[in-house]
């Protein structure tokens, strides 16, 4: 499970089978590992495999007041964040030809999500861990770069022919489906 604003990878599952109580039960746990998420501000976009379309996770979601919104159909890269999470996990030079077993691949899977969450910078949030924009320390470490930048900049101006470098922005909303805002509804009516 992947926020999109942060790409942070709230959880991840390794099974040998689809089971709609399984996922069932790694959704409440994800969700509750989180903590403090207010009911009706949480939405979770998926693909349409049975799992996620099931009745037992269409009553969790409902009973967590969390929204849900689902691949279109036949569309194989309706979500971007997704399709960039895979492409990273199986362009990895770790990333075995074939994994020896389920624990295995759940060893390769805790190593990936933890590097990728905690260690690798990524480029769509100003070159940020996830980590550090999920838990809201993106900020301050912007400002300790700016720092950085600013005394560099002092010290060797020549080096700087443009103009005095500045860190990236720190990431804006990230939407799959942006909602309509309220002049465009109004504009459509």
């Amino acid at each position: 499970m992947l926020d999109i604003f942060s790409r942070y990878s709230l959880g991840w599952l390794v099974v040998d089978q689809e089971s709609a109580l399984v996922v069932r039960s790694w959704i409440e746990q994800v969700v509750a590992a989180q903590g403090g998420i207010p009911p009706g501000s949480l939405t979770i976009h998926s693909d349409r495999g049975s799992s996620m379309t099931s009745k037992p996770v269409a009553v969790l979601l409902a009973d967590l007041r969390i929204g849900r919104t689902h691949a279109r159909p036949h569309v194989s890269n309706d979500n971007p964040y997704s399709e960039a999470g895979f492409k990273t996990l199986k362009y990895c030079p770790a990333f075995p030809g074939r994994f020896g077993s389920l624990a295995d691949a759940r060893a390769f899977a805790d190593t990936f999500f933890e590097h990728d969450s905690h260690h690798r910078r990524h480029s769509g949030i100003g070159y940020h861990t996830p980590a550090s924009v999920h838990l809201g320390t993106a900020a301050e470490v912007r400002l300790q770069r700016a720092a950085v930048l600013d005394t560099a900049y002092a010290a060797h101006r020549e080096r700087f022919v443009r103009r005095a470098p500045t860190p990236p922005p720190l990431p804006g909303p990230a939407w799959i489906n942006r909602p309509k805002d309220e002049e465009d509804a109004q504009t459509i009516s």
